[in-house]
C-alpha cells in the first residue's frame, strides 16, 4: 500500500515537473532520465523482495 503512494506521490511530482519545465527540451530530458532511473531502481528491488534477498 505505500509502495502505491509512493508511486502515486512520484507520478504527481513527474507532472508538476512537467508542467514547470515550460518546454525546455533540456528540462524535460532531465525529467525523463531521471525517471527511467528510479523505474529501473524501483524494478531492481522488487526482484529482489520476490527472491528473498
Amino acid at each position: 500500500m505505500n509502495n502505491e503512494k509512493d508511486q502515486t506521490s512520484k507520478g504527481l511530482n513527474q507532472i508538476f515537473e512537467i508542467i514547470n519545465a515550460k518546454g525546455d527540451e533540456g528540462e524535460l530530458r532531465q525529467i525523463v532520465e531521471k525517471n527511467d532511473t528510479s523505474a529501473n531502481q524501483s524494478q531492481n528491488q522488487g526482484q529482489k523482495q520476490e527472491s528473498g534477498q
